[in-house]
């Protein structure tokens, strides 16, 4: 990193801003019921993995990168003549994707966005189908996003899961920021979700331990890369 994109982070900041600068110490997720999950964060950092790739493959411009923090999936597209736009609610993020060369807006991806209704590809990975703790809410509005022949991308869960919860980001000494509502979600979960939302679940797959779901508008003639 630069001298400059040093000066983007402050010492005092909460677990998850800190996570966002390389080479730091690993980040937990502290859920409410005492369980402790390790954040990839080495992977936020890092070029696009095989998993990222096959993400990157199935995605049509525009796209919409909800959570994106360093944007590495929003430079990643860019850097393939993808329009991409990454929105996150920590300014740290956004900062760092717009250093970086990526595009970013400081925005909860319940705020009013640009193009709405006009994402031909909303990227929800990374466990953002977590954000707000209410994936039905969270998959409703993302579906309110895409163009009528969009279709949005989900990581989830391997497990079998649809766990609503409390949770907040714990560094390795125990330092811990504010609580706040999170999800996990498993694929039968997203089918039962996607069916209630009238979204069709139109592809399905798993690379190494991860897994991925597309879902578009019922009747949408979608046809994936």
């Amino acid at each position: 990193m630069t001298a400059d994109e040093d000066e983007l982070y402050d010492a005092d900041e909460d677990p998850y801003a800190l996570a966002l600068r390389p080479g730091r110490e690993p980040v937990y997720l502290r859920l409410d019921d005492g369980r402790r999950i390790r954040m990839p964060v080495h992977r936020w950092h890092e070029q696009p993995t095989a998993a990222d790739k096959t993400v990157l493959e199935r995605c049509i411009g525009p796209v919409l990168d909800v959570g994106c923090g360093p944007g590495r999936m929003c430079r990643a597209l860019l850097s393939r003549g993808v329009f991409a736009l990454g929105v996150d609610i920590t300014p740290r993020a956004v900062a760092l994707t717009c250093a970086l060369g990526g595009l970013a807006l400081r925005r909860s991806v319940f705020d009013r966005l640009p193009a709405e209704r006009g994402w031909q590809t909303v990227l929800l990975i990374d466990g953002n189908i977590g954000i707000g703790g209410d994936p039905h809410g969270l998959l409703r509005r993302c579906g309110g996003l895409i163009a009528a022949t969009g279709h949005l991308v989900v990581e989830v869960d391997p497990q079998d899961i649809e766990d609503l919860c409390a949770a907040r980001f714990e560094s390795l000494q125990g330092r811990s920021g504010p609580f706040f509502p999170w999800a996990r979600l498993g694929r039968p979960a997203l089918h039962r979700i996607a069916a209630d939302l009238a979204l069709s679940v139109t592809d399905e797959w798993t690379s190494g331990h991860r897994c991925f779901a597309a879902l578009a508008h019922q009747g949408s003639s979608l046809r994936m890369p």
